[in-house]
């Protein structure tokens, strides 16, 4: 029987960056818009990229085509 390929998800790819030693990092959330209402130590945690965790991670390198 045939192995089965998964194909990557393109949208999770252009959102995600993968580090040389295999972690997974994502944007931040909340720090487009409405901006005059955060201090400026909010926005520049916005701007630091998060590493992906957990079950979320595992998720994310099945939808990635990582094994």
């Amino acid at each position: 029987m045939k192995k089965v390929k998964f194909k990557t998800r393109k949208a999770l790819t252009r959102r995600v960056k993968i580090t040389g030693t295999g972690k997974i990092l994502r944007g931040r959330s909340f720090g487009r818009h409405l901006k005059a209402n955060k201090s400026k130590k909010q926005s520049r945690v916005y701007k630091r990229a998060i590493e992906v965790t957990g079950a979320v991670r595992k998720k994310f390198r099945k939808a990635l085509g990582l094994r």
